[in-house]
């Protein structure tokens, strides 16, 4: 068997983080059919919590006192505000559309790393960003193009998810690299269950229009996926991937996504032109240059 590099196990990482998360997208549009947006963020907190706790609760003991500060942060602007705002961007714009708006997430760590915690980025490392958010432009708009129906100011909670998701890979990287990344997964959701169980009496979640619902069991079900696989397993290979790498390699991630959501669109009869295939490969390109290394400059 081939030992893996550290090198190549970020990129295994985020090969594998790309597609779960791609998914992921198709998941909350399917969990949407049963579910209120509140109700589906509140469910999937409580399970993902449930499980994380049951396979990792003895991780909590590589956290600090001073440490806890921090993974609450964490787990609040990591998790609680994006479930809810991508569910509720999921009621108006496509799953596609919604995958392809998290590629904003490197252009924000880079700015929220540069003004918030010092952290330096190279021009590679810009010009990548640019060049996927070019990409990533061109995919809207032809989407819009094709979907003029669909209600766009709904895209700015994705932007406003982006931005968290970016806080939070920052928070990881420069706080948290001590703490073991179950520790940090487990650590979020002990921090963020508990407004989530509040919360979802006052939903409507145990109605009897709800439970008794055509899609609540799928629904449910589609839910479930997505806290094993795009919130449990995928959080803690995350942590994972800001420790080995840096925070603007590991959300380079959000690049490859909106390929695989609008993959599973297209099989749900999201529409996709061969424009915004054409925009999807800008958007790999971006990801080559966030990632080149700079090359030594030869002496005379």
């Amino acid at each position: 068997m081939i030992a893996l590099t550290e090198q190549n196990r970020k990129w295994v990482y985020l090969i594998i983080l790309s597609i779960i998360w791609g998914t992921s997208y198709i998941l909350i549009k399917k969990g949407l059919e049963g579910f209120t947006p509140i109700q589906l963020g509140s469910v999937r907190i409580m399970i993902a919590g449930i499980l994380l706790f049951a396979i990792g609760f003895k991780s909590l003991r590589t956290i600090s006192r001073t440490e806890w500060k921090w993974v609450a942060l964490s787990g609040f602007i990591g998790s609680f505000f994006p479930m809810f705002l991508f569910a509720y961007a999921e009621t108006e714009i496509d799953s596609s559309i919604a995958a392809i708006l998290n590629s904003l997430v490197p252009l924000f760590t880079l700015f929220v790393g540069l003004f918030a915690f010092g952290i330096s980025f190279t021009k590679n490392q810009l010009l990548g960003v640019l060049v996927g958010l070019l990409g990533a432009g061109f995919l809207i708009f032809f989407g819009k193009g094709v979907n003029p129906n669909q209600n766009y100011w709904y895209a700015g909670f994705v932007i406003l998810a982006t931005i968290c998701y970016a806080c939070n890979a920052n928070i990881i990287k420069s706080k948290l690299q001590n703490v073991s990344p179950m520790g940090i997964a487990v650590g979020n959701f002990a921090s963020i269950i508990l407004p989530a169980i509040i919360v979802l009496p006052f939903s409507g979640f145990f109605s009897v229009t709800v439970v008794n619902g055509k899609f609540f069991w799928s629904s449910l079900g589609y839910i479930l996926i997505l806290c094993i696989i795009g919130t449990c397993i995928a959080k803690v290979m995350f942590n994972r991937l800001v420790q080995l790498s840096s925070a603007v390699f590991s959300v380079s991630v959000t690049y490859l996504i909106p390929i695989v959501g609008i993959f599973w669109g297209m099989l749900d009869d999201e529409k996709f032109t061969l424009q915004q295939f054409g925009a999807s490969l800008l958007i790999l390109f971006g990801v080559y240059l966030v990632n080149k290394k700079k090359t030594p400059r030869k002496t005379s």
